[in-house]
């Protein structure tokens, strides 16, 4: 059983499988992957017959996609799977239904390039659409983080991550104009990194 169930969904974000379970993420929808590594959260979608789409700034990851939707979903166009960093995607504006941003947006620099991240990520959302992500945090953790400049911190896990918060995460939801689909939850690993999971609709569609 287990098998069986992996080679359906592959190695997928249990909180991007949570949307599919509750029906936002549904069949006959455009889903891009803003930052797609290897495709974790994409083997279902192609073995079903989504319209995917995905940017990755790596080379490699980018070149496993492709390789993956030629096994899983050959009609799709490898220029479905694009070689460029989330600020700066080439896909048209309004492009998805679905946009997932799954552990990607912490890697900016700093706020500058955070902010391109986002407004970059919610360009290719259409209205009505629905952006999942899951980013580091200091939720849960305030206090244990050493920081190093702007939102860059030290982790107790000996990474690097730009983190937000809730008050944050708030204040952009309003600037975005959108809406959040549900509560902010955040994961605390054992005393180790917070992870947050932001699931915002765009306003507009019909």
């Amino acid at each position: 059983m287990a098998a069986a169930l992996y080679e359906q969904f592959g190695p997928i974000d249990i909180y991007v499988f949570d949307q599919l379970l509750r029906g936002r993420i549904a069949p006959g929808m455009r889903v891009l992957d803003a930052g797609c590594g290897a495709g974790r959260n994409l083997v279902y979608l192609l073995r079903e017959g989504y319209e995917v789409y995905g940017a990755d700034a790596d080379r490699a990851a980018v070149g496993a996609v492709r390789e993956l939707a030629a096994k899983l979903a050959p009609s799709l166009p490898g220029e479905n799977f694009r070689v460029e960093p989330v600020e700066r995607m080439s896909f048209p504006d309004d492009l998805a239904d679905v946009v997932l941003s799954s552990a990607v947006l912490h890697f900016a620099r700093d706020d500058a390039q955070f902010d391109a991240m986002v407004r970059g990520t919610w360009r290719v959302l259409r209205p009505g659409g629905l952006l999942f992500c899951r980013l580091a945090s200091s939720i849960g953790m305030e206090g244990r983080m050493r920081q190093l400049a702007g939102r860059r911190h030290l982790l107790p896990d000996g990474s690097e991550r730009y983190l937000v918060d809730e008050q944050m995460l708030m204040e952009l939801t309003r600037a975005l104009g959108g809406r959040l689909e549900d509560p902010l939850k955040t994961t605390v690993v054992q005393g180790q990194r917070c992870m947050t999971t932001w699931v915002v609709r765009k306003p507009g569609g019909g």
